[in-house]
């Protein structure tokens, strides 16, 4: 039972392969039966109803085999997916700088067509599971219990008709193997440079007989660190990339010396350690200085899972299953930038009146400076100006709280943990003979947890003052148990990530770890996501027959609730934490106004730069009713008709979603299928929440936080999908080509920032501050001192029904198998084509921020569009004699287009070096990217299998982008060339 033995190893892969390559995966399917030892049971197809529905019916469905995909070293998902034709825009690697996947290091999720993971709907045994609980709602695919898989169905195509909400780009359906016997163990070990590596291990056992079938699977995965600063490509000098992680609100930092009236009397200067420690002097005469440097490129992962399937006989032709899954994930050291920037001014509380953080004469490192400076600082100086959003207390020498770690001493650290329980049970089996009856139920919930550290503002400005610690007592700077921030460079011995060393550095003013715990603090979320499924349903013979066969009818209905619900820690909850004086105060009330005139608005919380947000809750039922009928018109035409209501209650409404699918058999080797139909997404629940999370996202040259509220007006996103192929099998030859067309309307997404930017502040960086046909749009944004675009602290966006869509292409496929004399042979090749993916205008309070455009072909940078470049595919050949079979892969992803070098504006503004030279902007076209892959697979004696894999043969690194690990972690890899071994051994 081979194809069985390889399953509980690469269930993830045969997801991968599946969409890659379906006709080839179907004949391996039959070609893998004699040594399974078994034909495949009578089941249900992904997209139907009706059990026994063939393969090869109208519906566009791969049944995906195991065995073949071994012969590739059993991939991981997030590798495979991203190679993937016919998936874009996946989450799986390090991404924490793009609002999408930020807070989701240890979640993988599928992304068929790259409308977003949240328009794949991902089945465990034709049931749904909940989702993630993540900023976008998806399916976390490392719950899925990898040991427990015995074959993977995909359907391409909408299918809101038969399954509801979220299948608008397709379904994919993890289905276990239930028809296990005996115990089957694996395991495998990835060699990466620069890590420890990868290690998966797994074990299950199954048994049928006399009416009872078990089958109980367990795994664990670990997956090592990679530090950005151990792949030369993601760390890139100033000059070739500004973007790849480079601040200018960093540390050492820029200043201004203040006169005895509080003025400036010098303008911007640059921290004299700014050079020294690694930082760069830019045009504006700022100093910038790199935060990504202390980041992971792929975080350390640890999970396993356990499952437990039981099929009980309660009658002879009724079957009952219960099933019983648990997963756990934790991310144990997420790292990130040693300290946040400063985004909200000091409080009037803290006894400060300039805007910014000031740092009086009398603070140690402020005299010590002086010293070294004393044309920086001059003798009428009464102290120094750091202006929020150009200053943060900590980077380049890093945390002096994290200094200890061994592995990357200085960098904040957080910790992500997620925790899945779901249970079903199922009575199904026969009315009569002509009619089967399902009934089950479903309860599954996720758990997830986030944490990381931020600083109170108010208690950084008494710091510097002073009259920081945990111990202050009194109102003398320095004394009383009252400690000294000092701000200047002089405080950092050397650059901790790269080891660049500080001649200014003097250790009386270095700052201390016991002042960063005071004013660094942790804040953490805990989200619970639950689902609750009842559902009922009737199939079998109508007792119509046409001329090729009986008409087959399915009916059902199906209520679903789900809920959600959000709590945060003391430090980052407004209802303990509403305003910046409150750690300061203990003020619940009003919040105190800006230092310089203006009030932020109220409750924005006492973190200087994450979000603090209000605990919330909410839960949403639904009840539909479902139909569907298979008619066999001819022996060589099918016809399947469905239909679906689903009510929502409330505001949100109802929907009604019809969809026709036919496919012609033209000839023993022709076949044509086309199909026509609605799908539709509801609203998630959080979503129509009135409260708000906050991302950070890039503005201007630095990270910003941008809350994201609610909508409780939205109303369920719709697609018409139309698809049409044509089928070609024969002599061991299978070919396939299929046109897609999904036309979006009232798409429900996050009003794109950097359009909101682009529009208010144009070239100039104030382009339409104080337009009044922009006041609405401006009230969006909250300023530390006038309108422009480096003054932005906050932005306050919402969840929208937006812009429709319309995404077309083409998937190709050709594979041929057959044996020359002893040896196997086979070859394939499949790749898409995306024709268009055309967004309309986007408008924001009237004004429209996102002109429409096509992402085909492009970056999509803080658009509502992920990168999805116009031509993804892949090829392999194989061979094989005895006991050894070879596969050669080679992977394909075209070029695409970085859209924001098309504008004045923005991060391909021209630029210049120190000197005022033009510094040239490169990355505005990702470079086409392939890599090789090979895999050698060993029958060895007693039902032992062992895996030798060579991936990323020529250790080719990423195509370059401007983003800030300088390539695009949603489609590349930063592993470079790496090899696995893997073993099973059946019992």
């Amino acid at each position: 039972m081979l194809r069985k033995q390889y399953l509980s190893a690469c269930a993830f892969s045969a997801l991968a392969l599946g969409l890659a390559s379906p006709a080839f995966a179907q004949s391996a399917l039959a070609a893998d039966q004699d040594d399974a030892g078994q034909t495949t049971p009578d089941i249900v197809v992904t997209g139907s109803l009706i059990r026994g529905t063939p393969e090869d019916a109208a519906l566009p469905v791969n049944v995906i085999s195991a065995a073949d995909l071994s012969k590739q070293g059993n991939p991981s998902a997030v590798e495979m997916l991203k190679a993937l034709p016919t998936s874009n825009g996946v989450l799986g690697d390090s991404n924490q700088f793009d609002s999408r996947s930020q807070g989701a290091e240890g979640i993988a999720t599928v992304n068929l067509r790259g409308l977003g993971p949240q328009r794949t709907l991902v089945l465990f045994n034709n049931k749904r599971l909940v989702s993630a609980g993540n900023g976008i709602p998806s399916v976390d695919i490392n719950m899925i219990p990898q040991a427990a898989i015995g074959r993977i169905e995909v359907l391409k195509d909408g299918a809101a008709a038969t399954y509801g909400s979220d299948a608008v780009a397709g379904v994919v359906n993890f289905i276990s193997k239930s028809d296990q016997k005996g115990f089957l163990v694996a395991g495998s070990h990835k060699f990466i440079n620069d890590s420890v590596g990868d290690y998966d291990i797994s074990a299950s056992f199954g048994h049928q007989g006399n009416g009872f079938r078990v089958l109980i699977a367990a795994g664990y995965q670990t997956r090592g660190e990679l530090l950005a600063r151990d792949r030369k490509f993601a760390v890139q000098p100033f000059a070739v990339n500004p973007e790849g992680g480079y601040t200018g609100g960093g540390n050492p930092a820029t200043f201004l010396a203040l006169g005895p009236t509080g003025a400036p009397i010098t303008g911007f200067t640059p921290d004299a350690s700014c050079v020294p420690l690694g930082g760069t002097i830019t045009a504006q005469n700022r100093c910038a200085t790199q935060y990504s440097v202390y980041d992971a490129l792929v975080d350390t992962e640890r999970r396993g899972q356990a499952y437990v399937e039981l099929g009980v006989d309660v009658a002879p032709t009724i079957e009952l299953e219960v099933t019983a899954l648990y997963g756990r994930s934790t991310v144990p050291h997420y790292r990130t930038s040693p300290s946040y920037l400063l985004t909200q001014s000091p409080s009037a509380a803290t006894g400060i009146t300039q805007s910014g953080f000031f740092v009086p004469a009398n603070n140690p490192g402020y005299i010590q400076y002086r010293l070294q400076n004393p044309t920086a600082l001059p003798a009428s100086a009464i102290g120094a100006l750091f202006p929020t959003l150009l200053y943060r207390p900590f980077l380049t020498g890093g945390n002096p709280m994290f200094a200890g770690d061994e592995n990357d001493p200085g960098a904040s650290i957080g910790e992500r943990k997620s925790e899945s329980a779901r249970f079903t049970a199922t009575l199904s089996g026969k009315l009569t003979d002509s009619l089967d009856f399902n009934v089950n139920a479903t309860y599954h919930h996720y758990y997830r947890y986030i944490d990381g550290y931020d600083a109170f503002g108010d208690r950084v400005q008494l710091a510097l003052r002073g009259l920081g610690g945990p111990n202050c007592t009194g109102t003398t700077p320095g004394a009383n148990g009252c400690l000294w921030l000092n701000p200047f460079g002089n405080a950092v011995q050397s650059n901790l990530a790269t080891g660049a060393t500080n001649p200014n550095y003097v250790s009386s003013v270095a700052n201390s770890a016991e002042l960063a715990r005071w004013f660094f603090v942790k804040s953490f979320s805990q989200a619970d996501t639950s689902l609750f499924v009842g559902e009922a349903s009737i199939s079998g013979k109508t007792g119509i027959s046409l001329p090729g066969g009986d008409v087959q009818f399915g009916v059902g209905a199906q209520y679903r609730r789900d809920t959600y619900s959000i709590r945060y820690g003391n430090n980052n909850n407004l209802a303990n934490n509403p305003c910046r004086e409150t750690p300061v105060t203990g003020n619940l009330g009003s919040c105190l106004p800006n230092t310089v005139g203006g009030v932020n608005p109220p409750a924005t919380g006492a973190l200087a730069f994450l979000g603090t947000n209000a605990n919330a809750k909410a839960s949403g039922d639904v009840i539909a009713t479902y139909a569907e009928l298979q008619a066999p018109v001819f022996d060589s035409l099918n016809l399947q008709l469905a239909a679906r209501y689903e009510d929502y209650g409330g505001q949100v409404g109802s929907t009604f979603n019809p969809q026709a699918r036919l496919r012609f058999q033209a000839t023993s080797w022709l076949a044509f299928r086309g199909g026509v139909g609605t799908t539709f997404r509801g609203p998630r629940n959080e979503n129509l929440l009135p409260g708000s999370v906050t991302s950070l996202q890039l503005v201007g040259t630095s990270f910003r936080p941008v809350d994201v509220a609610g909508n409780a007006a939205l109303k369920p996103e719709k697609s018409t999908n139309y698809s049409g192929g044509v089928l070609l099998n024969g002599g061991g030859f299978t070919a396939s080509i299929d046109y897609f067309r999904y036309e979006l309307r009232d798409s429900i997404v996050f009003e794109p920032v950097a359009g909101m930017v682009n529009t208010l502040f144009g070239s100039t960086g104030a382009a339409n501050c104080g337009n009044a046909a922009f006041a609405a749009l401006q009230a969006r944004f909250t300023f530390n001192g006038a309108c422009n675009i480096t003054n932005v602290a906050r932005i306050s966006t919402k969840v929208i029904n937006g812009a429709s869509v319309t995404n077309s292409g083409l998937d190709f496929s050709a594979n041929y198998r057959g044996d020359v004399g002893a040896v196997r042979f086979g070859a394939g090749v499949t790749a898409t084509y995306t024709i268009e993916y055309k967004t309309a205008d986007q408008p924001v309070d009237g004004v429209v921020v996102q002109k429409a455009f096509d992402a085909g072909g492009k970056l999509n940078f803080q658009t509502t569009a992920y990168p999805v470049p116009k031509w993804k595919g892949q090829a392999f050949i194989d061979l094989g004699a005895g006991i050894f079979d070879g596969r050669l892969t080679a992977t394909y992803i075209d070029g695409y287009h970085d859209q924001r070098a098309d504008t004045n504006s923005g991060p391909f503004a021209p630029r210049v070096d120190i000197a005022g030279s033009p510094i040239l902007t490169q990355g505005a076209n990702i470079e086409k990217y392939y890599t090789f892959d090979f895999s050698l697979r060993v029958r060895l004696p007693w039902e032992t299998i062992a895996t030798l894999s060579v991936l990323n043969i020529f250790d080719r690194d990423p195509s370059f982008a401007r983003l800030d690990y300088n390539y695009d972690p949603f489609t590349g890899s930063a592993l470079g060339r790496n090899f696995k071994i893997g073993l099973s051994k059946k019992f």
